[in-house]
């Protein structure tokens, strides 16, 4: 899952555009897996773009109004191992309350505001329990009228002090506790509370490098489809294992991995040791192969891959009837 908050600087037409195209490019930055300091990496070199064209247009029309830069904290859960990987660039830091009530600000690298260029971003992973609170918001919400951030902060630290309330009523009761009154800077505070994906949900099998070892490993995926009873999917599952698991020991590195996780949705997600990347092709009526990834995006409802330390992740989700 992931969360990001951001802040252009300024306001007006010019902030309220760019904070659009923005938005525009974290979603598809976001939708290529990307680690979150290298997503503002490249939300970065955007930044220095969409300026250089903003600013001279600017000077073009005689206008004072440029783009002068923008914050961001992008960050990414992962409910398996409970894990959450953060990064930002000159945005405060997240609010985390633990189930028992104790609030925290973790300790992430501030890194430089986007639009400066030529300075790297830090990527920090920490551990949340579940039914953590985890909130990412704006400066307007802890610098109030009094402009003292540590104070707006210790403020925002008890507005959160009752994670078990409902996450709309516990949002609303913050803002209107720090915030009694309008202010002329725009405020966000977006609040998510963590969940895991237990042992029950979550099942993978080692695969050997034999292309005999695909008849087995399909039919166990099947078998599991079936024993979470989503026998509707079996057979999607079944072309879906088959044709990822192949490509995997044909054109892959060891060790290779098949993983199946429900949740909201039934994914599927083959791991090897490879970084090559993943291309779809388009086969032509006449190739006997190449259709590999096409059927998988035909079949599954979304599918991407995914870099890790050891090598890369290609996984594909399906829709689960009546969920």
């Amino acid at each position: 899952v992931g969360l990001v908050v951001g802040d252009v600087v300024g306001h007006g037409l010019t902030a309220a555009a760019s904070m659009g195209r923005l938005r525009t490019a974290v979603q598809t930055l976001a939708d290529m897996d990307m680690p979150p300091d290298e997503l503002l990496a490249h939300l970065d070199d955007l930044v220095l773009r969409l300026g250089d064209e903003e600013n001279t247009g600017a000077v073009a029309e005689g206008s004072t109004d440029t783009f002068v830069g923008a914050t961001c904290l992008y960050a990414v859960y992962d409910p398996v191992t409970r894990r959450c990987a953060m990064a930002r660039a000159g945005h405060p830091p997240p609010v985390v309350v633990s189930p028992d009530g104790h609030v925290h600000y973790p300790e992430i690298p501030a890194g430089p505001p986007l639009g400066l260029g030529g300075m790297a971003f830090e990527a920090t992973e920490i551990e949340l329990a579940e039914g953590s609170l985890f909130g990412l918001y704006t400066d307007g919400l802890i610098e109030g009228a009094d402009q003292d951030v540590e104070l707006g902060m210790a403020r925002l630290r008890g507005a959160l002090a009752s994670p078990g309330a409902d996450l709309d009523t516990l949002c609303t009761a913050a803002v209107h506790q720090l915030l009694p009154v309008p202010q002329p800077d725009d405020i966000a505070l977006l609040l998510a509370r963590t969940h895991a994906l237990g042992a029950g949900h979550v099942v993978s099998w080692e695969v050997p490098v034999d292309p005999a070892a695909v008849a087995d490993v399909r039919a166990e995926a099947v078998r599991q489809v079936t024993a979470w009873g989503y026998d509707e999917l079996a057979t999607t599952t079944e072309l879906i294992v088959s044709e990822l698991v192949t490509n995997a020991i044909r054109y892959a590195e060891p060790p290779i991995r098949l993983r199946l996780l429900r949740d909201s949705r039934l994914t599927c997600e083959v791991a090897d040791g490879s970084s090559t990347a993943p291309r779809l092709r388009h086969a032509r009526s006449t190739d006997e192969g190449g259709r590999g990834l096409f059927l998988v995006a035909q079949l599954a409802h979304r599918w991407g891959a995914r870099y890790t330390g050891e090598g890369k992740i290609i996984w594909a989700e399906q829709e689960i009837p009546g969920v």
